[in-house]
This record gives structure tokens, sequence and C-alpha cells, in this order.
């Protein structure tokens, strides 16, 4: 079976889950592309190449990426200033590939090697000690996006299936507890 022209176009996609394009992970807007509710242009950290392969796919004309999704840039990654960070965990689960190690009242460090730039970390962490450093001097080219993407999507779909697991855990836990008032 032929891919999806929505399975296409998620494979042109950095997949850094960053939400920059207006939808909530890398493949929503893929669906949202493949059924013309979206522009090509909306992806800030794919670029200006990732959206004229967008466009090709899609067979309309290439732009670049809009200035109101933000800016292509050199990759970044986030960095915990450990002598600030509380503990408090609230960056953990907002990280879409799970780059952020730690526990609740440690300290956390961020795993550069996975960490997909998505800034979605900053605005849970109630202290400011995490800010984004450029990981490079270049745009990443084509090929080495094409890699990174593939990382990041093993690391997503992990995640998703962590969380997914971890609800299915706690709705287990909630059914099996006795109901308020029930005899026992």
């Amino acid at each position: 079976m032929a891919p999806s022209l929505a399975d296409r176009l998620d494979a042109l996609l950095p997949q850094t889950q960053c939400t920059r394009c207006g939808y909530p992970a890398c493949r929503p807007y893929a669906e949202a592309l493949a059924a013309g509710a979206a522009g090509a242009d909306q992806c800030p950290p794919g670029g200006d190449a990732t959206a004229a392969a967008l466009a090709a796919t899609l067979g309309v004309v290439a732009r670049p990426v809009a200035a109101r999704f933000g800016r292509e840039g050199p990759p970044r990654v986030a960095v915990i200033d450990e002598s600030v960070c509380i503990g408090c965990a609230k960056c953990l689960p907002a990280c879409p590939v799970d780059a952020i190690v730690g526990a609740r009242r440690q300290l956390h460090a961020v795993i550069a090697a996975e960490c997909s730039g998505c800034e979605l970390c900053l605005p849970p962490c109630p202290v400011d000690c995490i800010a984004m450093v450029d990981a490079g001097t270049a745009v990443l080219p084509p090929a080495e996006l094409g890699v990174r993407a593939r990382q990041y999507r093993e690391r997503y779909d992990a995640h998703l299936a962590r969380g997914a697991a971890r609800e299915a855990a706690r709705a287990a836990r909630l059914a099996a507890r006795p109901t308020p008032g029930a005899r026992r």
C-alpha cells in the first residue's frame, strides 16, 4: 500500500513537535496540509528547504516560511542552569522527546543530543532556569534534518507511549478504588 499524502508530508517535516506551525505536533500539521487546511510555509525548524519540499509534494508554489510562525535558524538546544533549578519537574512532561532527565525535587539536565530545540520546556518553568542556546552555527542541510527527524519521531512516539501507559495505569488504579459511601 502506498503511503498517504499525509504520510509523505509528515516524512518531510523535522519532527521537532514544537507547535510553532499552529498544530500540536508534526503529524497533525501534515494532516492539515493534506486536507488543504494549512500552508506549506508554517514550519520554521524545517526552514525554507522544508517549505519548498512540502510545496512540491502538494503541487503548489513554494514560499519561504512565513514570519508569523518564526524564523529559520541554526539548531538550538535547551540548557538548564542547575544553580537555579528547584526540581519542580514541570519541564519533564512538556518535553515531547523526553530530552530532559531528572525527578521531582532533584536537579534536571538536558541531553543535548536528544533535544529537538522545540522550546516547549520554557513556559512551564517557574524560575526561568532554562535557556535556549545555539547548537551549531549554520542551518542544517536537508540530509541532516532527515536523520534528526527520524530520531525525534522515535523519541516522540516513545514519549506518547509512556504517557498512554501512565494514563492507563492511573485509570486502572482509579477503577480499583472503592466508591465513596459503598459498603465493604
